[in-house]
């Protein structure tokens, strides 16, 4: 190499490096604010083009975007209403393209409706009908099926895969596919309004979404599948939801499954080890448990139970919350849990309830007393293929000394189990048989 070129390279090389290390930066912000931001993002392009392939495709072209031009101009103050912005009038250029197939006053007609400025996001008000909240309940709308509402929510609300939401509702991942396509076409064809409804018509409405947003909950809470326990975005999702909801309708239910999920969130930290092995709840260390949601939570509950007017999420947020209030395992008042599981019984009387019920009685007068009401249970056939009642009837009889029993129950969980870290919680308990 001669001294010129040596020169030369030496002087431009760490120039090179540092824009390669600029662009790496910035590449690995934008990929975190699409985890964080992109169904915010989403939502608001629902609103704005009011079509939901329109608007994945203008999310992806807003991306795009801010990875070819973010590296060179820098990331934007407010990136949310510039991926906004962005994804927005790449949707316009996409019609303006496709004009020639369409009637000019129908593209002109779009075209305006779209690059209505009034309509455009703005980062710096506070929206009680947060477009999510607005993208939710156009999600849960009575005319859709209610499979079609939660598998459209969760794909399009929280972002979950198709595979995933299939994996969560036991459904083979083509039929969830056709089933959220249909409900899309549905929404398109009956033009159902992307909006929150009216106070006269949101309490009718209101049991389907608190579903929706329980159910997005305890997905993120404890993940149906894969490699981790829990998905922290979706349950705090869940949680804001609520808080936007309640804000618009601080009615008692709403309350209770804000208090339900804050008290089952407090021990986020604690069900797990840092390998990412569970901890059962009687093994958790409670100081890990966090003491703001344990308060804002019970504080909660009590309003509800108060009010007269709650419902089975009140019910199930006051279990929680006697959980809560015991500062150790064997501190904990089954009898008052006994008793709130039969109250929720009268409510809403379903096989796994009366499993939850079962593992309370267990504690509360012995394992015997809790296996008749489990065995009975597995044999009516409703929870044959549930997990969790498996698990509980392998527990029982690891407790009453029944090896055998309890080694063919962890066998039949464990081939049901989807979850690593409860299959790896299982084989534990399985290994601890021998020792007996």
């Amino acid at each position: 190499m001669c001294c010129t070129a040596q020169k030369n390279y030496q002087e431009t090389t760490p120039i090179r490096c540092r824009h390669d290390a600029r662009m790496m930066s910035t590449s690995a912000t934008i990929e975190g604010i699409y985890r964080s931001e992109s169904r915010r993002v989403f939502a608001t392009l629902i609103r704005l083009l009011g079509d939901f392939d329109l608007a994945e495709e203008a999310l992806q072209d807003a991306f795009k975007a801010a990875m070819e031009q973010w590296p060179r101009d820098g990331i934007p103050d407010k990136p949310v209403p510039w991926l906004v912005s962005a994804g927005r009038f790449k949707a316009i250029d996409g019609i303006r393209r496709r004009a020639r197939f369409t009637a000019y006053d129908e593209v002109a007609e779009s075209i305006e409706a779209i690059a209505d400025d009034s309509q455009a996001p703005d980062d710096d008000r506070e929206h009680v009908e947060d477009d999510r909240l607005r993208l939710i309940f156009t999600c849960c709308h009575p005319s859709l099926a209610p499979d079609a509402q939660i598998a459209l929510t969760l794909r399009e609300v929280c972002g979950l895969s198709t595979e995933e939401i299939a994996h969560a509702f036991l459904t083979p991942a083509p039929t969830l596919a056709q089933r959220i396509v249909r409900a899309k076409a549905k929404i398109r064809d009956a033009r159902i309004p992307y909006q929150v409804p009216g106070r006269d018509a949101l309490p009718a409405r209101l049991h389907t979404v608190l579903r929706v947003i329980y159910l997005v909950f305890n997905e993120g809470y404890s993940a149906s599948s894969g490699e981790t326990l829990t998905r922290h975005d979706l349950s705090q999702e869940a949680i804001r939801l609520t808080r936007l909801l309640l804000e618009l309708l601080p009615e008692s239910e709403v309350m209770s499954l804000l208090a339900l999920m804050l008290l089952h969130e407090s021990r986020r930290i604690a069900r797990s080890t840092t390998a990412g092995d569970l901890v059962p709840l009687d093994e958790q260390d409670r100081t890990l448990w966090n003491a703001e949601y344990i308060a804002e939570g019970s504080a909660l509950v009590e309003r509800a139970l108060s009010s007269g007017r709650f419902g089975t999420y009140g019910l199930q947020a006051a279990i929680s919350a006697v959980h809560a209030d015991a500062r150790h395992a064997d501190a904990t008042d089954w009898a008052q849990i006994v008793g709130l599981y039969d109250a929720l019984l009268r409510l809403e009387p379903t096989p796994v309830i009366e499993l939850n019920r079962a593992v309370a009685v267990a504690m509360h007068q012995g394992p015997d007393a809790g296996l008749v009401l489990v065995d009975g249970l597995i044999a009516g056939g409703q929870l044959q293929n549930y997990h969790l009642a498996h698990a509980a009837q392998a527990d029982l009889h690891r407790r009453l000394g029944h090896v055998a029993e309890a080694r063919a129950a962890y066998g039949r969980a464990l081939a049901l189990t989807q979850q690593e870290p409860e299959r790896r919680f299982l084989h534990r308990r399985l290994a601890g048989l021998a020792e007996q």
